[in-house]
């Protein structure tokens, strides 16, 4: 079951709630089935038509509903060079938090270093992914930077083959930090390998998140 969300704020974010579907197997969206675990999902750029529908977003979502938890999917406000952008993903965060338990955060390219960046900023979560992610967007808006002050666990996924996004240094800092890194053969788009990186996706964000 999805449930479509207008984040609370100043800027005009929507989001997609997905729901786990163990808990909620036939659609009536029930408190008492509800799961306490829910992932924030950051889209990529969104001046190259990232949205939450991006593929890699979904599939992440579908691993992550099928196990039991829900999925939480937003679009940015306008564009704000990152800045708005940043912020959107701490009230998508602020929004989760206050529905549910445990929140972890997920973000593909763009979206990665939104969701490095907002748990730098003091996002509340447990546990942060992030997929292909860009590194340094602006002097004040370093991705690699924000591993000095993210207190969670931090995976990092990211393609071999990647001439994209600027991966390197945020993976040589992810192994300073002796956090997990995942290496797949592929593209920044890692095509026909969604499934697979949603997995280990899903696989590092569970238990973190109490969802076994």
């Amino acid at each position: 079951m999805t449930e479509t969300i207008l984040v609370p704020g100043g800027r005009d974010v929507r989001a997609t709630l997905d729901r786990a579907r163990e808990n909620d197997p036939d659609g009536t969206n029930d408190p008492a089935t509800r799961t306490d675990a829910v992932v924030v999902a950051c889209p990529p750029h969104p001046q190259h038509q990232g949205h939450r529908g991006d593929g890699r977003l979904v599939a992440v979502s579908d691993a992550l509903t099928a196990r039991g938890a829900d999925c939480l999917r937003f679009d940015y406000g306008p564009w704000d060079e990152g800045y708005g952008e940043r912020a959107d993903t701490l009230r998508a965060v602020e929004w989760a938090g206050g529905r549910y338990d445990r929140v972890g955060l997920f973000g593909f390219s763009f979206g990665g270093a939104m969701a490095l960046l907002a748990a730098a900023e003091g996002a509340a979560v447990d546990a942060v992914s992030a997929l292909g992610p860009a590194g340094r967007l602006a002097d004040d808006l370093d991705a690699v930077a924000a591993f000095d002050r993210i207190p969670v666990p931090v995976q990092v996924v990211y393609g071999t083959r990647d001439d994209i996004a600027d991966w390197e240094p945020v993976v040589k800092r992810a192994r300073e930090y002796h956090q997990p890194v995942v290496e797949f053969a592929a593209d920044h788009f890692f095509v026909g390998q969604e499934a697979k990186v949603a997995a280990a996706v899903a696989d590092f964000l569970l238990p973190n998140l109490g969802v076994e």
